[in-house]
């Protein structure tokens, strides 16, 4: 797709990792992690991106900067104190059970003066994947995204070997969420997080202050809650051949729907709400018909 301008550039602010699929029978390395997986979609979709996240100066890190760099996306690192996050994903015994490694479970974002400047001058920020249950790092990063309504997109996208303290990543997520432009939120975040359905997500958001909410349902496709109790919904796009790997399919749909916003506008009504996310339901069935996280289109 055309590359936009670099006026239109996306920030995207969370982890970057290795993730590791094992079976019973092979196991397999992929540059990952929900903001990483954004930021290359953007950047796939042809958006000047920058990506912050914590990566170690050691192998992994290596791997992770050669892959941001075929993409064309700038990385502005925090060094990973105790080496570049890894996540696996062990499938052995049918259901996937995640394990995180020491540099995961301690992921930190540093905010100085190359952060604050790509801040600034950002068209849009968006956060994946943050430790919201460190309120420090939070609040300094909420301090340098300046008129939050119209350029702040959050997924809060907890995992659960990761989070330290739920209670408290809630209250600093919802905090941030009412003041924001665009919520993404899903069914993995409803149970983790609040233990209660995405319905029920969803409208606690509302009634905290969210604003627009982008609510993924997996196989059931999205729904995009907008206005006065406006709303659209529709199923994830059918394609030829099979689902092989839904891993990506999330951000993949965050990474569509920003494009959207970025190249036309913030929809008005319900007619571009629904245009935005029948896009973002096709190049989310794109996705899961590849192996890894990277954003596809048909």
């Amino acid at each position: 797709m055309p590359e936009l301008t670099a006026s239109a550039r996306v920030v995207v602010v969370g982890d970057a990792l290795i993730d590791v699929l094992r079976d019973s029978e092979t196991s397999r390395e992929f540059p990952g992690g929900a903001a990483l997986n954004v930021a290359v979609g953007l950047a796939v979709l042809g958006v000047p991106t920058t990506l912050i996240a914590m990566v170690g100066n050691d192998a992994d890190g290596a791997v992770l900067r050669a892959f941001l760099d075929q993409y064309n996306v700038e990385l502005i690192a925090t060094p990973g104190l105790l080496g570049t996050s890894r996540a696996v994903s062990d499938r052995t015994d049918g259901e996937p059970r995640y394990f995180f490694n020491d540099a995961a479970k301690g992921r930190r974002i540093e905010v100085g003066s190359a952060e604050r400047a790509a801040l600034d001058s950002a068209r849009i920020v968006v956060v994946s994947c943050f430790p919201f249950d460190d309120t420090a790092q939070t609040e300094a990063f909420a301090a340098c995204v300046s008129d939050p309504e119209h350029r702040l997109v959050i997924d809060p996208n907890p995992r659960a070997g990761m989070l330290h303290d739920g209670p408290r990543f809630v209250r600093n997520f919802e905090a941030l969420a009412a003041r924001s432009l665009l919520v993404k939120v899903g069914d993995d975040d409803a149970d983790l997080l609040y233990e209660s359905t995405l319905e029920e997500l969803r409208g606690r958001l509302i009634d905290v202050g969210a604003h627009t909410i982008l609510a993924t349902a997996g196989r059931l496709g999205a729904s995009i809650f907008f206005a006065e109790n406006e709303s659209v919904s529709l199923p994830i796009h059918e394609l030829d051949g099979p689902v092989i790997d839904t891993m990506g399919a999330g951000d993949a749909t965050l990474a569509a729907s920003v494009r959207t916003i970025v190249t036309d506008g913030v929809p008005h009504d319900s007619g571009q709400w629904r245009a935005l996310l029948a896009d973002a339901m096709l190049t989310a069935a794109a996705t899961c018909r590849h192996e890894g996280a990277l954003l596809r289109r048909p």
